[in-house]
């Protein structure tokens, strides 16, 4: 299991909000489309922009089955 961890510091997003958000998305097959329910569900991303490819990462991740 991975360990909880800030990812967005804007918006105060952990990793587990990633994640939990992720699972509800209906896009589970598109790592774009989901990163837009994500988003619509944390708001990660949405202050500086500094975490937008550490997100995408993490969804990806977790999409591949790399990440649990």
């Amino acid at each position: 299991m991975i360990e909880n961890y800030t990812v967005c510091n804007c918006k105060q997003v952990t990793y587990n909000d990633i994640a939990d958000a992720l699972h509800k998305s209906e896009r589970f097959d598109d790592v774009l489309g989901a990163f837009e329910d994500v988003q619509k569900v944390t708001h990660c991303s949405t202050g500086c922009g500094g975490c937008h490819r550490k997100v995408l990462d993490i969804i990806s991740g977790i999409m591949s089955g790399e990440e649990n």
